[in-house]
Order: structure tokens, then sequence, then C-alpha cells
């Protein structure tokens, strides 16, 4: 029999959830029925409150994971003239880049090196050279490294060319305070199994109402069409197009619950900073380095380079961490050796501190 909780997930998403959480999957729903409609609506009310968007904003939730609705938003925004700039210095802007790419649209790409911020001056020079461009994309903490990207500069260049921004903030909101507002976000697309500590099965977007309105028989996915999406759950409110996960929207009610209960956004942040600081200060005793700067640091997953030893093995690592109830990621940057450990979810200083404990122990390098 596998016990209940065998490890903790110190990864990105999906992540380690309460017990309150999960427990609230257990039982069935109609998606049809006011009692379940109603969940639906007080979500999408949580999260324009937890974005600070108000009146102008409205929120849509989408089925599967959060790359469903970053490719939504991109069939729903994209006419077939539009054209798109992507700013990249991970995979996730990769990823978005190549869902526009694979809808044939008109596409700038703009790579900076993994361990780089987006540089403003070059995104000004590139929105001169390229007058033609209608939306710009980036992803707010990119994951591969756990770069967190400051979007503010970009979000306001978007605004002063008025150009539609679309922000990446997939494991970022819920764990990182921001407004929707200011700067302006046009959408801002994240996950039910991230900062805010449910269980996967759906995303959401945070949509300007103005911008959201125009988008109307754009998509050519019928599936992916955000608009529709958005008019079904207005008109009959909490109504979703197709078939809902359910359980997952009950624990996503929850996960909001116990947000509130915690403190909000800004209690979050500081425990997942927290998190972070005890981990790399812990690694950094027994030798082990991080990949990025402190300044560039997110605080939802830290990048570390591998040893310098011919006896490391992230396979081995990952082994002997997991039988001492812990899972954690390998890496996925492309110019250095690293391993990944993310900080997000349903942890606490005091397991950060019983990881470090069972890497020194390992020393095997």
């Amino acid at each position: 029999m596998i016990p209940e909780n065998p490890y903790l997930l110190l990864t990105p998403g999906p992540l380690s959830t309460s017990k309150t959480v999960r427990a609230a999957m257990d039982r069935d729903w109609c998606t049809w029925d006011t009692d379940y409609k109603s969940i639906v609506q007080k979500i999408r009310e949580s999260l324009l409150d937890l974005s600070h968007g108000g009146e102008a904003y409205t929120s849509v939730l989408m089925q599967g994971s959060g790359t469903f609705s970053v490719e939504a938003v991109l069939w729903t925004s994209l006419r077939p003239k539009s054209k798109i700039l992507v700013l990249s210095n991970g995979a996730y802007g990769q990823r978005m880049a190549r869902i526009a790419t694979s809808m044939q649209a008109a596409t700038v790409v703009v790579e900076f090196p993994e361990h780089k911020q987006a540089d403003p001056e070059t995104v000004e020079k590139t929105l001169q050279t390229h007058p033609d461009i209608t939306h710009i994309g980036m992803v707010h903490s990119e994951t591969t490294t756990g770069m967190l990207n400051n979007y503010a500069p970009v979000a306001a260049l978007a605004a002063r060319w008025g150009k539609v921004f679309i922000l990446d903030a997939m494991s970022s909101f819920g764990g990182i305070p921001l407004d929707v507002k200011w700067p302006e976000i046009d959408f801002l697309i994240s996950s039910a199994n991230k900062c805010i500590q449910g269980v996967p099965g759906f995303g959401f977007v945070i949509a300007k109402k103005s911008t959201l309105l125009e988008c109307k028989g754009n998509s050519r996915s019928h599936s992916l069409d955000l608009y529709d999406q958005w008019e079904t759950m207005e008109k009959d409110p909490g109504k979703w197009r197709f078939t809902s996960p359910t359980h997952t929207v009950r624990a996503f009610l929850q996960a909001l619950t116990e947000l509130e209960n915690e403190g909000g956004i800004s209690a979050r942040h500081a425990r997942y900073a927290a998190n972070h600081q005890t981990l790399v200060s812990g690694m950094e005793k027994i030798g082990i380095k991080p990949f990025l700067e402190t300044k560039d640091q997110s605080p939802i997953i830290t990048a570390f380079h591998e040893p310098q030893s011919t006896a490391f093995s992230f396979e081995k690592l990952y082994q002997l961490l997991k039988s001492e109830g812990f899972v954690i990621y390998p890496g996925k940057v492309s110019q250095a050796a690293t391993f990944r450990i993310g900080h997000i979810g349903h942890v606490f200083p005091e397991d950060i501190h019983r990881l470090v404990a069972a890497v020194e122990k390992i020393k095997f390098w």
C-alpha cells in the first residue's frame, strides 16, 4: 500500500498540497448544479481580488494544464495579421514562441541569456524595427533557472507603444504580489497547481475586459477559444463550455481559503522567500552554489550548479533524496550542469532544514 504522502514535492508544480485541499475532492459534483456553479463564481471573483483587477478585468477558467491556457490566450488574441514579440530567457519563453509559430502567427523572438533579464532597451529597439508588432509576451517566473523576470519595464513599453501585453505568470501568481493594472497587463496566465497550492486540472486567465471583447471570433481553435469560454461563464454564471474538472475546482476553492487564512499573497511570499533563503544558505554551507545571482532569483525554485566531482550523479542524488522523503527536479539550463529544488507549495522552512540535512548526509562528492 502506498503511504498517503511518501515525499514532499520540491518542484515548481504540481506541488505538495495540504490534507484539507486533498480532502475537498472527496465528493462528486454536477457541473450544471447551482451549488457547483457558485463555487466557480467564487473562484473567479477571488482571482480578480488577488490580481487587484477590479471592474476593468475579468477571469476565465480553462481546462487542462497551464500550457493550455497559454495557447488559449494566443489563439484567441492573435488575429491573422497580428505579430507577436516573444521575449525568452528560458524554456518557458521558448514554449510561448513555439506555440505562436505552430499557429503560423507572425512571430519575432528575442532571446536573452538564461542568466540575464530581458533588456528594455533591446525590446524598444525591436519595436522600432518591427512597427507592425501587435503583442508582446514574456514569462514572469522562468522556472528553467528560477529567474524572476522584471516584467514592469516591458509592460510599460507595451502600454506606451499600444501593444497587447501577455504575461505568463504560471509559477508566480499567488506567491508574488502584483497588480494587473499597474503596469497594465492585458492577459495574465496561471494554473491551479502552483502558488495558490491547488491540484492539477485547470489554468486560468485574468484578462482586461476591453482587450478580451476585441477577440470575439478570432480563435481558430474550438476548444481553446478563451472568448467563448468567458462568454459562456458570463451568460450562465459558473458554467463551463465542456466538462470541467469538478474535483480540482472544489480543491482550488479550499486552497484559496487557505491562502486567505495564511494572510494573503504577501504572507505566502514571505514564507516562500524564507524557504528559499534557508535552502540557499544551507546548500552554500556544504559547497553547492546557486546558478543565478541573488538579485535575479525568485522565491519559487532555485537552480544549483552540480558539484564538481566525478562521483556526482543527479540520478543518484534524486533517488537518495527520494528515499529520505524529498523529490527534486533535474536541471534545464542549456549552458551549465544544474539541478533544481522548488520551495513552493505546502512546504515550510523546517522542511527545507530537513532537506539540507539529507543532502549533507549523502556526501558523495
